[in-house]
């Protein structure tokens, strides 16, 4: 057989994979407004401390905590000053979860937002799923290859298709009165391109 002629099959694979999260991802938010900036600012620095002293409160839950901006700005009306704190949580315990956000959002002029649910990263659900990929696209290869009479010689390329091999997060419902959390699944997708050569189709 020439190899500048040999037959190629060129094929997709899929595998899903759904598996629990590891991770919830919340952000709290205080804010104040004061016509003094001086004032404002040591509104802001209590609050905070409130919400570090309820975060501490359940530190061997948290995996980590991060201050993801301050913001300190003049106010809508005339001679008045607005600002805020936000701090992002990434918990790994969710056993406390629902009486965290509870207490945070019960702190004065605080918003809290999430949770959002992830997988760590290196979790190994990526890795099966993208050799489950692999199989799967090999197994059309073949069965294009059986129906001409051929089979497989070698393959040529596998790659990633675009849209595979990502862990997709999902947001949680709102959370109501009673805090009740539910962690949501997460589905864990591959996508790979596939290019074999095979052997000489045997035409009738």
């Amino acid at each position: 057989m020439d190899p500048g002629r040999a037959p190629l099959v060129i094929v997709q694979g899929e595998a899903h994979r759904e598996v629990p999260p590891e991770l919830a991802v919340f952000s709290v938010a205080v804010s104040a407004t004061d016509r003094d900036r001086a004032a404002l600012i040591t509104r802001l620095t209590e609050r905070a401390a409130a919400v570090s002293g309820i975060l501490d409160a359940h530190a061997a839950a948290i995996e980590r905590r991060e201050t993801a901006g301050v913001q300190v700005h003049p106010g809508r009306r005339k001679h008045e000053y607005s600002g805020n704190i936000e701090t992002s949580v990434v918990l790994h315990d969710f056993g406390d979860l629902g009486v965290l956000l509870a207490a945070l959002a019960g702190l004065d002029l605080t918003s809290v937002a999430g949770p959002w649910w992830q997988l760590k990263p290196g979790n190994r659900a990526g890795s099966d799923v993208r050799k489950k990929a692999v199989e799967d696209a090999l197994d059309r290869a073949r069965d294009y290859a059986a129906a001409v009479g051929a089979t497989i010689e070698r393959i040529v390329e596998i790659a990633d298709e675009e849209g595979g091999g990502m862990h997709r997060m999902m947001r949680s419902e709102a959370f109501d009165q009673a805090f009740d959390l539910t962690p949501q699944v997460q589905t864990v997708t591959a996508r790979v391109r596939l290019k074999v050569v095979i052997t000489d189709p045997v035409v009738s």
